[in-house]
């Protein structure tokens, strides 16, 4: 999957490959040369979701007023 795809998809949609490559990874008898090319698209995926959450996480941290320091 190239890189530029993966970036436009959402958090779900990142997740749930990821979570679709997690388990072909998980086959015993899968050939080394399609684990890497997995594991690379798993890394780009997790920095997809990564990114999304941090995204999400300054909108909400955008909304919170000021005087708030619940941390």
């Amino acid at each position: 999957m190239p890189s530029d795809d993966v970036k436009n998809l959402s958090y779900e949609q990142a997740k749930l490959q990821l979570d679709e490559v997690v388990e072909r990874l998980e086959d015993k008898d899968l050939p080394l040369d399609d684990m890497v090319t997995l594991w690379e698209q798993g890394e780009r995926l997790a920095q997809v979701c990564e990114e999304k959450l941090a995204g999400a996480r300054a909108r909400l941290e955008a909304l919170r007023p000021s005087g708030d320091s619940a941390e």
